[in-house]
């Protein structure tokens, strides 16, 4: 049995993939978002895909990227960012 963690990685890699039409095995941890062809509008159709797959809220502001508190640097930065998500809105709903 897989653990959730890797579940949820598998899950945020799938979703990007289909949210930007890439093959999910070019979504490496270190791959950042621009080197892999994904301007601003696949990004921020990524993060809603991602809002609406997994009910969560990512603190993205499309306007300004670079001003965001959530980190979009690489694929393995925007996963561990939802898995905090999760992990927080887990947390919230048992409290």
């Amino acid at each position: 049995m897989a653990e959730p963690a890797t579940d949820l990685r598998d899950q945020v890699v799938a979703i990007i993939a289909r949210a930007t039409l890439l093959p999910v095995a070019e979504l490496r941890p270190e791959a950042r978002p621009e080197d892999l062809g994904i301007d601003s509008l696949g990004l921020v159709e990524s993060i809603f895909a991602l809002e609406e797959s997994l009910g969560i809220r990512i603190p993205f502001n499309a306007q300004e990227p670079e001003r965001t508190a959530f980190d979009t640097s690489t694929i393995g930065a925007i996963i561990a960012g939802v898995e905090a998500l999760v992990a927080a809105r887990a947390g919230s709903s048992t409290a």
